[in-house]
């Protein structure tokens, strides 16, 4: 599956076995891939494939912020981008789409015209679960700072999130006067969104090392005489074979294929060989080794690879149940209201890893376009609030008025963070979150009890190993794992100095003696 086909809305009885009665929707933390784009690579123009294509609209629409220093003012003004390239004699042309298209036209990795579309979709499903089903977010807000929002420095990222949040929260479910919300966003040396290999030289090597075993296991099987066989003939000059390390690399041509397939469109389709099912099945099936297999089995890779992700949000979750400014609120503006939802634009290696850290049997497919993992906490109904907070009620039933849940203001009173001391601008509060599970007190763990994590992929529940074994999820359902037990898995592999980790090791074999399996409590 190249775009994700979206499963139907719940049914009432599904949706009260997702939200039973007796817990309380608290916090929800999405985690989005992008939404279809053109491939990162111009690749098998031998086979008329265009380099570029004419999908992004966008580029007819594109503002800047321009200051007028003379009166100390800014304005938007809007102007339309055309792609250059070289021409035959190395001399400027400018880039044309199959049939002669000058404007519109994509560049290497964009999200196009569907990517957005798709993304804004995501969030109007959303809305339909989280504000008109559940009533657990209010149908209309006044500003952005109830949520906690962020993405990769990647456009396409970015431009997916806007997406979904105008999904989520249209014009029309807008104050007059909503602000422009804010949106986090990291310096590349900084980034963990995504698996940072750019700028963590260790993770790098690891990487390096598991790519080149998956090439080891993968270039002379049967699986790729059977690709030679299928797609042999395509290749580029200078590129003999199909592989692993080729060029392109195997991942590359996957890459090619599953932008064609997500766009669908005639003049930007491969020769049918490359949409042969079986020749799609083993490519996805060996890339998702190349790429994930390091997170099943390495705990130094999981660590370098997506561990400060992981234990952002899990330090997101323990500050919610502590009702502090942990939550992700100390880095809004405001921060005089608890979060109650985080959204955040990344790629598939970040759900990839993400899932494949935790040990889960959806990690055995390469995420799709527009793909999403909601991390939602719960708390018990019968548990008290938190010291700070007020009284919330459950997760909705599907028969819960949704108006009577908005009359009672519940939440925008959920926590009384007046009396609650914030933290200096740019420090982070005090809290328990990054605190290894085994080193709490006993006051400290209780903060924890009552609460429980459920990852849906996708509108699917989806269960950790981890939180199998008895006392470590809700009674009845193995997909609702205490907060402990969550943190508990995410504290092996949280570093403790990502760029001094990413610093270290230089020599040390990259493979464990033995399998660290993901996921174990």
């Amino acid at each position: 599956m190249t775009s994700l086909q979206p499963r139907p809305p719940y049914t009432d009885a599904e949706l009260r076995q997702l939200y039973p009665p007796h817990l309380q929707l608290q916090f929800v933390q999405v985690l989005m891939r992008h939404g279809e784009r053109t491939p990162v690579n111009a690749r098998f123009e031998n086979t008329g494939l265009p380099a570029f294509w004419p999908y992004c609209a966008a580029t007819r629409n594109l503002t800047s912020a321009l200051l007028h220093p003379d009166s100390d003012s800014w304005t938007a003004p809007e102007w339309r981008r055309r792609l250059e390239t070289f021409g035959p004699d190395d001399g400027p042309v400018a880039a044309a789409g199959p049939r002669g298209e000058l404007d519109a036209i994509c560049d290497m990795g964009m999200l196009t015209d569907l990517g957005r579309t798709t993304t804004y979709h995501l969030g109007r499903r959303l809305r339909s679960l989280y504000v008109d089903r559940l009533g657990f977010l209010p149908p209309t807000i006044a500003d952005a700072d109830s949520f906690y929002l962020r993405s990769t420095p990647v456009p396409r990222a970015l431009e997916s999130l806007q997406q979904a949040f105008t999904g989520l929260y249209p014009a029309s479910a807008r104050a007059p006067s909503f602000p422009n919300p804010t949106i986090l966003i990291r310096s590349p040396p900084d980034e963990t969104l995504f698996p940072n290999e750019a700028h963590c030289r260790r993770f790098a090597a690891l990487a390096r090392a598991f790519a080149q075993r998956a090439a080891d296991r993968w270039n002379d099987s049967p699986e790729m005489a059977y690709l030679n066989k299928k797609l042999g003939k395509w290749m580029p000059p200078g590129s003999p074979a199909v592989a692993v390390d080729g060029r392109p690399r195997l991942s590359g041509i996957m890459d090619t294929i599953n932008a064609t397939r997500a766009h669908d469109r005639p003049e930007t389709t491969l020769p049918s060989d490359f949409y042969d099912p079986k020749a799609i099945d083993i490519i996805h099936r060996i890339a998702v080794e190349e790429w994930f297999a390091g997170y099943r089995e390495s705990n130094e890779y999981r660590t370098l690879g997506i561990g400060g992700l992981l234990a952002d949000i899990v330090g997101r979750m323990v500050g919610s149940a502590e009702g502090s400014a942990a939550d992700g609120a100390h880095e809004l503006p405001t921060q005089r209201s608890p979060l109650k939802m985080g959204l955040s634009g990344c790629h598939d290696t970040t759900l990839g890893a993400v899932l494949t850290s935790l040990g889960t049997s959806a990690a055995a497919d390469w995420p799709p376009f527009t793909s999403h993992i909601a991390l939602e906490l719960f708390r018990s109904a019968d548990l008290p609030a938190p010291a700070s907070a007020s009284a919330s009620p459950a997760a909705a039933a599907p028969e819960t008025s949704p108006a009577s849940r908005e009359s009672s203001g519940w939440f925008f009173n959920f926590f009384n963070w007046s009396s609650s001391p914030q933290p200096a601008p740019g420090t982070p509060p005090p809290g328990i979150g990054r605190k290894p599970t085994e080193s709490l007190t006993p006051p400290e763990r209780e903060k924890l009890d009552g609460y429980y994590v459920r990852l849906r992929y996708n509108d699917e529940p989806v269960t950790i190993p981890g939180c199998k074994p008895a006392g470590n999820h809700l009674d009845g359902d193995e997909s609702f794992c205490t907060l402990e037990a969550f943190k508990s898995i995410v504290d092996k592999f949280t570093p403790t100095n990502w760029k001094q980790q990413c610093r270290s090791n230089k020599t040390a074999p990259v493979f464990p003696e033995k399998e660290e399996p993901a996921g174990s409590y």
